[in-house]
């Protein structure tokens, strides 16, 4: 992670789960994140297996120069990057992986910005993760950025982060846990502050009162 914002928002995370597979989503306080709300969001995973966006940061929807509210995430990234943004979500909603993207968007007028995202699990309804905290910041930010849309992004490296080395132990000895895939294998070690963790490069109605400010 390279971005202060991803940098904070996994700590914060990774605090209140604490020895859990992952937080609930009413544990987290908005105020607690306060300085990178602009830049955090809420996504859902519908009956249709679709990645929602509950809520986005006004920073966020500045910078793709559109509101995102209501859409799918999977519309941030062209047709061919799609199923591998599937895969990294299925580590994240089966086995409490963090998904950590680089996304590279362009203007219209050719102009390119990369942007940083953290996609982090929620425990939801009946202990299943299918709400997602995350965040989308642009590295280097240029001038012109937030002055007009952007194309869909495209996705230049994935990665998952096992926040305790490897897969919980809850999901290791569950009969229902997936099978690891095979692109998952090998890992590298990235550090957050005093932290260490391990990153694998990946492969192939209720209410949410979640109020986000600039």
């Amino acid at each position: 992670m390279r971005q202060r914002t991803s940098q904070l928002l996994f700590q914060y995370w990774n605090d209140v789960r604490g020895e859990r597979l992952a937080p609930e989503r009413f544990d987290i306080e908005p105020a607690q994140i306060g300085a990178i709300l602009p830049e955090t969001c809420i996504l859902e995973r519908d009956e249709n297996g679709e990645y929602l966006f509950r809520l986005a940061g006004t920073r966020i929807c500045d910078n793709f120069g559109r509101e995102l509210r209501g859409q799918r995430l999977h519309d941030l990234v062209p047709a061919d990057d799609r199923v591998t943004l599937s895969d990294v979500m299925t580590e994240v909603s089966e086995r409490g992986a963090a998904g950590l993207l680089d996304l590279t968007a362009t203007s219209a007028d050719g102009r390119d910005v990369v942007f940083e995202a953290l996609l982090l699990p929620l425990l939801h309804m009946s202990g299943t993760i299918t709400r997602y905290l995350g965040s989308i910041s642009p590295i280097d930010p240029p001038a012109w950025l937030g002055t007009e849309k952007l194309e869909p992004a495209r996705l230049a490296s994935h990665a998952v982060v096992w926040p305790d080395g490897r897969p919980h132990a809850a999901v290791a000895s569950s009969s229902r846990q997936a099978p690891f895939v095979q692109s998952l294998v090998g890992a590298r070690v990235v550090r957050v502050d005093r932290r260490q963790f391990r990153v694998v490069q990946g492969g192939r109605a209720d209410h949410d009162v979640f109020t986000l400010r600039k």
